[in-house]
């Protein structure tokens, strides 16, 4: 099961709140089918920092093997979240792939 942590929302305008937390709920959704026979509780962090011009947004998953983690910036809130999503979910595939492959792998040695 995954559970979703969103940090720091305050620096981020009041009008985006609802919208990110749908997202982000909804890509939670994607990685607990994902992840429905892991057999660690993962944690989805998604932080964001507005201290300059642009946003910069992170997203971590600690798998077993390593943590899993990306960071985008840009200029507009939803835009940067989108591309980080897209880009973290692919790594997170391939990370839980590799572990997958690793464990079948020692099993039949």
């Amino acid at each position: 099961m995954v559970e979703l942590k969103v940090k720091n929302t305050s620096e981020v305008d009041k009008k985006f709140h609802i919208e990110i937390e749908e997202f982000c709920n909804h890509k939670v959704e994607y990685f607990n089918e994902l992840f429905k026979n892991y057999s660690k509780n993962l944690t989805l962090e998604v932080i964001f920092d507005h201290s300059s011009a642009l946003y910069k947004i992170s997203a971590a998953l600690d798998l077993k093997s390593k943590k899993v983690l990306l960071v985008e910036e840009g200029k507009e809130v939803m835009n940067t979240l989108h591309t980080l999503c897209n880009r973290f979910k692919k790594a997170v595939k391939k990370q839980y792939e590799f572990e997958k492959k690793e464990y079948e792998y020692k099993r039949k040695r």
